[in-house]
């Protein structure tokens, strides 16, 4: 039988696992919003809102403080076991991935006001596919997170090379126009820079999924995934 001691124990880390959860799907908010600004910076040519998703990455770094914080918190004052450790863990993988796609974010928008001092190039259009590719992959795995769908996390898994496909195309079509217009190698290469920042989130995306396997089976996978990634052929 359970004391009245035990269930306000119990009920008070379900609590503080609840609002761990939060701040991570808040974070996780905050993190597809720079995408899309920054991706809205760069198709409008717009130098004043790239400086706003720079100023913004500042309040996703804190985050993933606090989160770190509060998961050293826990895991000393509650000293979680079994699944409860592994939420924990995961939520601290988790934040630390979601920082890194803040970055990602931040980067292409510095880089977009760079390319605002030139023309326009005909090959940024394969971007922003790119962009919504690597986006879409990413709000997958924090919904399979949220629901701890280790199913539908093993299908985001596998859509990584569905980013890599993409990556790989913009980087081939890059390479032909930079050597038949070598004036434009400059700002070719920052789109370069770009199209990894973002084929970068999808790798994020994928070591969410990868996360929320881990907390429903207890288990990593043995193998490695697959990668459509060819630019190093």
């Amino acid at each position: 039988m359970t004391t009245p001691t035990h269930d306000h124990i119990v009920r008070s880390y379900d609590g503080e696992l609840l609002r761990l959860n939060g701040e991570i799907e808040h974070m996780a908010a905050l993190a597809s919003a720079q995408i899309e600004h920054a991706m809205r910076a760069f198709e409008q040519r717009d130098s004043a809102a790239a400086d706003r998703v720079i100023a913004a990455d500042a309040v996703i770094d804190r985050l993933e403080q606090e989160i770190s914080q509060d998961v050293l918190k826990l895991l000393a004052l509650r000293q979680p076991l079994a699944r409860d450790l592994r939420e924990v863990y995961a939520a601290l993988r988790i934040s630390s991935d979601i920082e890194r796609v803040g970055d990602y974010a931040t980067n292409v928008a510095k880089r977009s006001r760079i390319l605002n001092q030139s023309a326009p190039l005909l090959p940024a259009r394969g971007l922003s596919a790119l962009a919504r590719v690597a986006t879409e992959q990413f709000a997958a795995a924090m919904a399979a997170y949220h629901a701890r769908d280790a199913e539908q996390a093993l299908i985001v898994r596998a859509s990584d090379t569905e980013v890599d496909a993409h990556y790989t195309a913009l980087f081939r079509e890059l390479l032909t126009y930079m050597a038949e217009s070598p004036q434009q190698i400059t700002p070719c290469t920052h789109l370069l820079f770009m199209a990894k920042n973002l084929e970068r989130i999808g790798d994020h995306a994928t070591n969410i999924a990868e996360a929320t396997w881990f907390v429903v089976h207890g288990e990593v996978f043995a193998e490695q995934r697959e990668k459509a990634d060819l630019t190093s052929q």
